[in-house]
């Protein structure tokens, strides 16, 4: 199940972007964001992002320093909960779904045909549109289960230490992101160029990160913010254990 670990890579990915423009000075509650600096903005949206239960992100483009075009779809919260999925475009795509302490995932015929090239047609034979069940702690789903979890990115963003020099912040005009307003702030280091676009209204959410670098390019959305992860799951008739499936030898990915 090694394929999943695009996924992990992926959000990975998106919350190293979000963390690398987390440096700066602390900004007083009444500011008026657009005439703050460039560090104090991006200092307010790393705060209004590690406050945040639960969001909705979503990833597209070359993000996770691979070279191709992929996307991830996910609404996440701290409570380890998630519903969206997995795009790797020719190579397959998963749709994941995780509650409590159990996670479902419905892999394409194109996935098992690329990442389990032996057997891959048999396990999709036997689900036959059907998502495999698992135990959340199961040791071969950890990357799936890990990326499930807000908690993954919050650690990322206070466990690094991104203050050092690594290239210069840049403030750029007020824009809009979905007809929002917001405020871009920009950070370039040789190739490397990021840019995250902040909310100029309300709660100073990163709700756009962009990222170039080596022809690589990629995006990352924020939204649904506090928003709850939706509740259903799929029914016993729409699943199958992952044991039945797959045995008790697999090795963990």
């Amino acid at each position: 199940m090694s394929g999943h670990c695009w996924a992990a890579r992926a959000a990975t990915g998106a919350a190293a972007v979000a963390l690398t423009l987390t440096s700066g000075v602390v900004a007083q509650a009444d500011d008026d964001i657009d005439a703050l600096s460039a560090e104090e903005i991006v200092e307010r949206s790393r705060d209004a992002l590690l406050d945040v239960k639960s969001l909705h992100l979503s990833a597209r483009g070359s993000v996770d320093g691979s070279g191709s075009d992929q996307s991830l779809d996910l609404t996440l919260d701290r409570e380890g909960n998630c519903a969206g999925g997995v795009d790797m475009g020719d190579d397959g795509s998963v749709e994941i779904v995780k509650r409590g302490d159990d996670v479902w995932l419905k892999p394409d015929a194109a996935f098992w045909n690329t990442h389990v090239p032996i057997g891959g047609s048999t396990f999709d034979a036997i689900l036959d549109g059907r998502y495999m069940k698992a135990e959340a702690d199961d040791p071969r789903l950890l990357s799936v289960t890990e990326v499930c979890d807000l908690d993954t990115f919050r650690d990322l963003i206070t466990d690094n230490d991104v203050t050092a020099d690594r290239g210069d912040l840049t403030k750029g005009a007020k824009t809009e992101v979905n007809g929002a307003p917001v405020v871009p702030v920009t950070f370039a280091s040789g190739g490397e160029r990021l840019t995250a676009h902040v909310a100029a209204e309300g709660t100073p959410y990163p709700v756009r990160i962009t990222v170039r670098d080596d022809g690589e390019e990629g995006t990352v959305d924020f939204s649904g913010f506090d928003r709850p992860v939706p509740t259903a799951t799929p029914s016993a008739d729409e699943t199958v254990d992952v044991t039945a499936l797959l045995g008790r030898s697999i090795k963990p990915v």
